[in-house]
């Protein structure tokens, strides 16, 4: 399972192919990344996970383990992803999360926007009507019309939006299937497997025990 060990988060990521908008320079994604924050990453891979998955769910325990990511951080992004029905829960032994929509039809921007929240790249505080030579009052052309580094800013959101929306989950899962070799899906769900029959192994081990104890305390 050498494999397993050596797809970190940020390394597996890279097989992704970054966004065209983004991927000239690596210190823009860089940047990209660094404004949106891990829970966008994380959350990232693991949906990758459940492309395939069909009827089998997968815990949000064991995505973290499988990519050695904080599981308390991690259970805090499927909430967010369950609210904007990206995923969907199931209870029992082997509950976990599946997808709630075909990967094809969710779409990198819809993940950054559960996590997140639709918040602005750039606030812009108006720091021209701020000047100095202007006294108390700031004259009506200093705040005419947009900031044009405001502007700016608005295009390029507009643009790393636009890009986010046109990258599904689906597209992402097929650049780390061409990259990846033939078996390593399978040993990703042998592995989730075998966690989730350990925990089956588990309960009935407790289980009997358990009623071992209170026949001998009868």
């Amino acid at each position: 399972m050498e494999l397993l060990r050596d797809r970190s988060a940020s390394n597996v990521f890279d097989c992704f192919g970054m966004p065209r908008l983004l991927a000239a320079r690596t210190d823009n994604w860089n940047w990209f990344m660094a404004h949106l924050g891990n829970g966008v990453e994380y959350g990232l891979h693991c949906l990758l996970w459940l492309v395939d998955a069909g009827t089998e769910a997968a815990s949000s325990r064991d995505l973290a383990d499988l990519q050695g990511i904080s599981p308390s951080f991690l259970a805090k992004i499927f909430p967010k992803l369950e609210k904007a029905g990206i995923v969907r829960a199931s209870e029992g032994i082997r509950g976990g999360y599946l997808l709630a929509r075909p990967a094809d039809q969710i779409t990198v921007l819809d993940v950054v926007d559960a996590i997140e929240g639709k918040k602005p790249l750039f606030d812009c505080q108006q720091i021209r009507r701020k000047c100095a030579v202007f006294g108390r009052t700031a004259p009506r052309w200093s705040s005419e019309g947009v900031c044009a580094i405001h502007a700016v800013m608005l295009r390029a959101e507009q643009s790393m939006r636009t890009e986010l929306a046109n990258t599904t989950i689906a597209a992402l899962a097929g650049a780390v299937d061409r990259k990846a070799p033939a078996n390593f899906a399978g040993e990703v769900r042998e592995w989730l497997s075998r966690r989730v029959d350990m925990r089956e192994t588990a309960r009935r081990t407790g289980t009997t025990e358990a009623k071992t104890a209170r026949s001998r305390a009868s």
